[in-house]
């Protein structure tokens, strides 16, 4: 039997890595651009974009799923009344990923993500 693929971790556990993407993508809807490390970025795009596909969709059963995804009703509030509305007509692609250099503290690789 083939062992499971673990994938992408930032540091930690299982339970570490949900709530940090959580809180990611709940900063990013209600502000609607953040500055983080690339790879967090990457992580952190499809998560958000399957979040403003329920949010096209409407109901009260995908708004549910997305409180329950990312824990803040605010940012579900927000991402439902704005954000899902402004793109009804687009076919998916609704976050960038702009590349910013390395953080003078670590060198680590920065990116800015915000929506198109």
């Amino acid at each position: 039997m083939p062992a499971p693929k673990k994938g992408h971790r930032f540091g930690g556990s299982p339970s570490h890595q949900k709530s940090m993407m959580a809180n990611l993508a709940s900063s990013l809807i209600i502000a609607e651009a953040i500055t983080t490390t690339e790879a967090k970025a990457k992580a952190l795009r499809p998560y958000t974009e399957k979040l403003v596909t329920k949010a096209k969709k409407g109901g009260v059963h995908q708004q549910r799923l997305v409180v329950s995804t990312i824990h803040d009703k605010d940012a579900a509030f927000k991402l439902f009344g704005e954000l899902g509305p402004r793109y009804a007509n687009r076919n998916g692609g609704y976050l960038r990923i702009l590349k910013l250099g390395p953080r003078p503290g670590d060198n680590a690789p920065m990116a800015r993500i915000e929506f198109v």
